[in-house]
């Protein structure tokens, strides 16, 4: 018998401590089934064990009676591009329990996109002129390999953003040889690891795009088992037909597609959420189609002068032209200024607004919807920021969930992961299963809540206790984030594919 040193048994005893237990939480595990109470094992960035550990040996135990464990919740939906890299803290997400951010959405991404003198709507919600430094996918992930942030981030390449690449008049659709440069640009951020194709096609510098021009650079998408993502042509009066253009174009590219923010707007729409979710249902039997939404009747976005009304409240959240107007209501600044809405909203420009345009009922439907996702949509840059930045998780799982009861806990996380998880195909991910990577949100379901509001929107939600990201402890309720840039674990998430094209780097047109 050979006799163990007394290092190897050591060794072979730290291997079989767990770093964190979570004991006798509600686990729910993102896949919508009915939680169970049960212990959750941490070991390194992966989920060790799940099950009755009471006699498991751990370096942390965490006391979960009375309290939910669910997976890291998926922000599908996000404008956070250049946020993770000025700000890896990423306080506003994960204060919320969110642990994977969706970036490039709506057709605007930060990559690939180069510096420009003059940034054109709506990419300059982003941020800066002098942020846009990434030419391709790969700077950009390895400057968020750099600054690591406290997120893991899925990268999705914008339209918009390409055709600021290449073309001078964004007013015209692309030339062939113009879209022939986008194509390789899309190519090379795909072979690089981008999720999938953004399309905003209803803001003023994508609307000249003809569904050819978006079809020409999405039939790229199958060949690297990626997907298209589109802010639709219209989400107001015409938005059956924009509906019907998304999935033709799905359908004809093979690829699955994701509508983004799903809406009924305007208020000549109020009431239209059961006809837009019948007819998102008939397509979905002939091809795979999702959607997201944010938990809120009002949406932000720059000033939009074909959306000025007196329906309902604008309420202006930033203005380079009239920078004390933000923080007002168009209609109070237009009276001061004894203007009309229209003048005063020109006098504005180029500016951010919060349009109070959505029926509430319509809201509920969409967020019942068993296809939604949800998303906070927000806009990191707005000196006053539409709530959804700070509150849309918590307030799906107590506004919507605990106190309106149109979901279930199940339901409502599963819509936050699971669901998120697999439409955007993200290995590993969205799930309590040993082996999976240790992205976990501990919570309180009776107490959490948003906090911020539009008057007050930077105001840290409430119930969120703990969340790990890839094993890494980084916030807690008490604390904050309790990370520093040595410990931050969020990652770049890199989309697997099988390339079938024939598509090489060096072919990328100069």
């Amino acid at each position: 018998m050979v006799l163990k040193t007394l290092k190897a048994l050591n060794a072979e005893r730290e291997s079989s401590v767990f770093d964190t237990v979570i004991s006798q939480a509600l686990v729910i595990d993102g896949s919508g089934k009915q939680g169970i109470t049960q212990d959750v094992a941490i070991k390194g960035n992966k989920i060790a064990a799940i099950g009755d550990l009471s006699n498991c040996t751990a370096k942390n135990v965490i006391n979960g009676q009375g309290l939910v464990l669910a997976p890291g919740f998926i922000d599908v939906h996000t404008h956070d591009d250049l946020e993770v890299v000025r700000n890896p803290e990423m306080m506003a997400k994960i204060s919320q329990g969110v642990a994977t951010v969706v970036v490039g959405n709506c057709g605007i991404s930060a990559s690939p996109y180069s510096l420009k003198n003059v940034l054109p709507d709506p990419i300059n919600l982003l941020g800066q002129s002098t942020e846009f430094q990434f030419a391709d996918l790969a700077s950009y992930a390895t400057k968020l390999s750099e600054q690591k942030p406290n997120v893991n981030v899925v990268a999705l390449v914008g339209h918009t953003a390409l055709r600021a690449q290449v073309m001078d008049d964004l007013s015209q659709p692309a030339s062939g040889k113009e879209i022939s440069k986008m194509s390789a640009l899309l190519k090379l951020a795909l072979a690089q690891g981008a999720k999938g194709f953004s399309t905003g096609l209803a803001y003023k510098n994508a609307q000249a795009a003809p569904s050819d021009e978006v079809a020409s650079l999405a039939k790229e998408l199958a060949n690297f088992d990626a997907i298209y993502t589109t802010h639709l042509r219209t989400e107001f009066d015409g938005i059956i037909g924009a509906l019907d253009e998304a999935f033709s174009l799905g359908k004809k590219v093979n690829s699955p597609v994701v509508i983004s923010h799903l809406k009924c707007a305007g208020k000549q729409n109020w009431g239209r959420a059961k006809e837009v979710i019948a007819h998102v249902k008939k397509a979905q039997q002939s091809h795979e189609i999702a959607c997201d939404c944010y938990p809120y009747h009002a949406s932000s976005s720059t000033l939009d002068l074909k959306q000025v009304t007196d329906d309902f409240e604008i309420f202006i959240t930033w203005s380079d032209a009239e920078p004390s107007m933000a923080g007002k209501t168009l209609a109070d600044i237009a009276k001061a200024w004894q203007l009309s809405l229209y003048d005063a909203a020109v006098k504005l420009m180029p500016a951010g607004a919060v349009y109070h345009g959505m029926n509430e009922k319509d809201v509920e439907d969409i967020v019942q919807f068993p296809s939604s996702m949800f998303g906070s949509d927000g806009l990191p840059c707005d000196p006053h920021p539409h709530p959804r930045l700070w509150g849309s998780f918590p307030r799906v799982l107590g506004h919507f969930t605990r106190d309106k009861k149109l979901l279930s806990i199940e339901q409502a996380v599963h819509k936050m992961t699971g669901l998120s998880a697999t439409n955007f195909k993200l290995l590993k991910r969205g799930f309590i299963k040993t082996g999976y990577f240790a992205d976990l949100v501990l919570f309180d379901a009776e107490n959490i809540q948003d906090q911020a509001s539009f008057s007050q929107p930077f105001e840290r939600s409430i119930g969120v206790k703990f969340l790990w990201v890839n094993g890494q402890l980084t916030y807690q309720e008490e604390q904050g984030a309790i990370t520093d840039e040595t410990s931050r674990a969020g990652l770049f998430l890199k989309h697997e594919h099988s390339v079938t094209s024939d598509f090489n780097e060096q072919t990328l047109e100069k």
